[in-house]
């Protein structure tokens, strides 16, 4: 994914069809060690092609991917209004706990 991203970037910078070496180059200049197999198979796989293409095809290949997201099942009605306080204040503490683990997973963008 990194080597792709930097291949992207490359072409968003005005580079058309960058080479292996730009591809490290600017992993190495984020302190990424670039592997050459993957760079040279990226760039045989994406030699002659349109990158706006590539992604307007992949966009439309995701938009028809299940993603889930029925929604939950309806509350019970009966000592609803007792627990709401109690519901609140959960749910505050578990986006809190989420806000915190997120700030530090141990790795970098690039990693």
């Amino acid at each position: 994914m990194k080597h792709l991203a930097a291949y992207l970037l490359l072409s968003i910078g005005g580079k058309t069809s960058p080479a292996a070496k730009d591809i490290k180059s600017v992993l190495d200049s984020v302190g990424i060690e670039a592997d050459a197999d993957r760079v040279n198979a990226l760039i045989s796989e994406l030699e002659g092609k349109d990158l706006q293409e590539l992604i307007a095809e992949g966009s439309s290949k995701l938009a028809s991917v299940p993603s889930g997201g029925a929604g939950g099942a309806a509350p019970a009605a009966g000592g609803a209004a007792a627990a709401g306080g109690a519901a609140e204040e959960a749910a505050e503490e578990k986006v809190e706990e989420k806000e915190e683990s997120d700030e530090d997973m141990g790795f970098g963008l690039f990693d």
